[in-house]
Order: structure tokens, then C-alpha cells, then sequence
């Protein structure tokens, strides 16, 4: 029996991560003849009608990785993804960077690093996972201000990371896809390769 709901990872025909679909819009693709090659895991067999010439009943392999004719070249160098609090957290794996602590989503805030009041942006670089205690005891102040450690620098995601970030349940095929396309300074890897990835000790 398949997870319907296990989203399939496309990239354009360089093996450039481009978005999750689900399997209706994969099929989609297959059927229009824009899939390029595949790989990872089979993900589902979707079975379709009966040709009335030959008899036979279409059948649709799809895999975990599509990849599909075409590039997109803007989102390799100057890309900048939407912020929202969903990948925001996500990116600093749903700690807290001032108490380093784990919190559910409800319990998470958005931070700026430099308060609005004080000329700070809502942009990536500026904005960080808080739990809504600290963020209160922050207030309107620069962590400096408000005597308290940082304990990492907040960064502008590539469209790779991002894609990751929006991913609902990552199958271990596509992680490996997704993170040999995270640049090698990507604070990520620890991340994601360590259940503390803020202990310093």
C-alpha cells in the first residue's frame, strides 16, 4: 500500500532541486513526457485507463526524484526564498538561539536579531528561532543589549536548503539529493547530522 501523501522531489534536467509535488501533478508530468530520467526510490504504480487499441491499461512508475526538461538558471546565484515562520523554524531546527532549547512550533516566535525599533528588516540575516520567554526577555533590544548569547548567526537559505526547509517528510534518497546541493559551508549539515547542533562542548 503507498503513502498517497509522500511528495515527490523535481528538479530541472541539471539536478537542480525545483519544488515537492504530489503524485497527481507527477503523473501529470509523466504523462506529458517532461520527465527527463528519475531516480531514487519507486514511490508509486499508478494504474490508468484501458487503450482502446491495444487493451492494455496504462501504467505510471513514479519515483521519489523527477527530473524534468529544462532549467532555471535565476535560482542558482541570486535567489532569496520567502521568509515564514514554518521554514524559519525549520532551518534552526526548532531551537531556540538564545536558550537553546527544543520547543514545539506553537511555542516558537520569530525573533529580529536587530529589533524593528531599532532599524532592524524582517529578512532572513536578520531574524532568528526564539521561545516566546526569551523573545519577551529580548523585548526591543539587541541581543547585546539584552545580555544575551546568540548562539548562532542567522543565514539566507539557497533555493536547495529551501526546498528541504518546505519538505513535509523527506525519505532518506531525497535527503542525500537535497544535501549534496547545500553549499559545503552550510550550516545544515551540522544541523541536520547532530541532535545538538548548538552544543559548543
Amino acid at each position: 500500500m503507498y503513502d498517497l501523501n509522500q511528495q515527490v522531489l523535481r528538479t530541472d534536467v541539471s539536478g537542480m532541486p525545483l519544488e515537492w509535488i504530489n503524485y497527481q501533478d507527477a503523473v501529470r508530468l509523466y504523462h506529458t513526457e517532461q520527465v527527463a530520467y528519475t531516480c531514487g526510490s519507486l514511490l508509486y504504480i499508478v494504474h490508468g485507463g484501458i487503450c482502446a487499441l491495444t487493451g492494455r491499461q496504462s501504467i505510471v512508475e513514479v519515483n521519489s526524484i523527477i527530473a524534468t526538461h529544462g532549467s532555471n538558471k535565476s535560482l542558482h546565484d541570486t535567489y532569496v526564498p520567502p521568509l515564514n515562520n514554518r521554514t524559519l523554524f525549520k532551518r534552526d531546527a526548532n531551537l531556540c538561539l538564545y536558550c537553546g532549547e527544543r520547543f514545539s512550533f506553537s511555542d516558537l516566535s520569530r525573533d529580529h536579531v536587530t529589533p524593528i525599533s531599532q532599524g532592524g528588516n524582517d529578512v532572513w540575516n536578520n531574524v532568528v528561532t526564539a521561545c516566546k520567554r526569551c523573545n519577551n526577555h529580548k523585548a526591543g533590544f539587541t541581543p547585546e543589549q539584552a545580555g544575551m548569547e546568540l548562539l548562532a548567526i542567522p543565514f539566507v537559505p539557497t533555493h536547495a536548503e529551501y526546498v528541504y526547509l518546505q519538505g513535509r517528510k523527506v525519505l532518506a534518497d531525497q535527503m542525500a539529493f537535497l544535501l549534496a546541493h547545500f553549499p559545503r559551508t552550510s550550516p545544515l549539515h551540522k544541523r541536520l547530522n547532530t541532535k545538538k547542533p548548538y552544543s559548543y562542548a
